[in-house]
């Protein structure tokens, strides 16, 4: 038959092995599964994840898959991975990727779930799972590569959960040893099954966009596995009959070559981005330019006095939905320009406790927010590769301070030093788990290639 795209992804998916991985790539993806499973142990401290986990125990029949932070619960595997992929995004804390998406909580739940469900004759060792998380990040990847309109912050649907859900699909299905029709039919499924508003962006249903993701793309390759047929030329793209193509209005798809000793992953090219605080990636620019500029006010003015402040001009992006002026939910707050630059400004510091409601509706903060005005200058795009931030003090004296940041710490420009990823999986593992099993796990994703159980993980 006729090669398509579909057929070259799905061929890829069935035929890339463990020696195809780099030590870079396998380096990279062993710091986003430690830092995925960190976001998601604090991220099982929230509301929205009890509210998830309530709804998910009413429905679960063979309950033998794991809860990111609650030992004695077990679910059906997946609801498990929607339960812990609700929890990796409860604060939008876990990793980005460019072009913009979360790659690791839409994939490593559903892999986490399935390594459970699989009988001990079967159970994937670690480098089965470590390929199968990687090819979960190339799918997504290859896929947002396809339309230029994904490179920017997204307007239409959010990309985890629409990238998301295939990555999730072609992972679980190369976990679970699918044939090469199989793996295209899961494709098409979990085209079926994708897709949320960017509208619910700052909401509480947000976090539902990777828990879906992972759980469906999970459900596409169990369904496939079963012999359910879907479009097997979802990816092409064919004049009058939109299949992939629906959630993009530029759509220029390309066959993924089959894997060979040269091939090379997108991650070997393209590093992650690693939140530092748990906010929507853009609030890392304005964050740091605030930080900046609050080190000269105090060196010029003795201590932080927002007495003397007139006017707090931040030049950012036109994105509409993390433009912000007044948040009134944590969900808002993480996901507003404003109250980030203004909380940096007045703490010194943004981090867990930022978003309680205290530190929300305080007045003082209210009071800097009120002096905000935001400017778009044209060269600063909507793109986690180009933007940048600033934050100008204008004060009462005619004086002014300005902070600029173009490469945040924990950009992929700027990787966060192991020091600093370990760092924050100590904090994040610490809400819910004693340091004996925090080291445990560390140990074993660091030499995940020689676990021969990865359920174990």
């Amino acid at each position: 038959p006729e090669e398509t795209v579909t057929s070259s992804f799905a061929a890829f998916v069935h035929a890339v092995r463990p020696e195809h991985l780099s030590k870079m790539v396998c380096h990279r993806s062993k710091r986003m599964i430690l830092d995925s499973i960190g976001v998601g142990l604090v991220g099982s401290t929230t509301h929205v994840f009890d509210i998830a986990l309530q709804y998910c125990r009413l429905y679960s029949s063979v309950a033998v898959s794991s809860v990111y932070g609650k030992p004695g619960v077990k679910l059906s595997p997946t609801l498990a991975a929607f339960t812990n992929g609700v929890a990796t995004h409860s604060m939008d804390f876990d990793d980005t990727w460019h072009p913009a998406t979360h790659p690791s909580g839409a994939v490593l739940p559903a892999l986490l779930a399935a390594s459970q469900m699989l009988p001990p004759s079967t159970k994937p060792n670690g480098v089965d799972f470590l390929l199968a998380f990687n090819v979960g990040l190339e799918v997504q990847g290859r896929l947002m590569h396809f339309s230029t309109e994904a490179h920017n912050i997204p307007k239409r649907f959010h990309p985890p959960s629409v990238v998301g859900t295939m990555g999730s699909a072609a992972a679980t299905a190369k976990l679970l040893s699918l044939s090469a029709a199989q793996c295209a039919h899961a494709l098409g499924i979990a085209a079926s099954l994708a897709g949320a508003p960017m509208a619910n962006a700052a909401t509480q249903a947000k976090p539902l966009h990777i828990g879906n993701a992972t759980r469906l793309g999970f459900e596409a390759a169990l369904l496939a596995a079963r012999g359910m047929e879907a479009n097997p030329s979802i990816l092409d793209d064919i004049p009058g009959c939109s299949g992939f193509s629906a959630f993009y209005s530029v759509y220029q798809p390309k066959p993924l070559s089959t894997p060979s000793d040269h091939h090379e992953f997108l991650l070997e090219k393209q590093d992650i981005a690693f939140k530092r605080f748990p906010a929507h990636l853009g609030m890392h620019w304005v964050v740091d330019a605030a930080l900046s500029v609050r080190n000269l006010f105090i060196n010029y003015a003795g201590s932080f006095s927002p007495s003397l402040i007139r006017t707090i001009v931040l030049k950012i992006p036109v994105s509409k939905y993390i433009n912000r002026p007044f948040p009134s939910s944590e969900h808002q707050a993480r996901h507003s320009f404003q109250f980030n630059a203004c909380t940096a400004l007045l703490d010194g510091e943004v981090g867990l406790s930022s978003f309680t409601e205290g530190s929300i509706h305080r007045q003082e903060l209210r009071e800097l927010l009120d002096k905000v005005v935001v400017e778009h200058p044209e060269d600063n795009e909507a793109n986690f590769d180009k933007m940048y931030g600033e934050v100008a003090l204008l004060l009462h004296s005619g004086d002014v301070l300005t902070g600029k940041c173009d490469t945040f710490y924990g950009h992929w420009r700027k990787p966060l030093s192991k020091e600093s990823l370990l760092k924050k999986f100590r904090s994040n593992a610490s809400h819910v788990l004693p340091e004996e099993k925090i080291e445990t796990i560390i140990t074993m994703v660091d030499n995940l290639e020689n676990l021969s159980d990865s359920s174990q993980l």
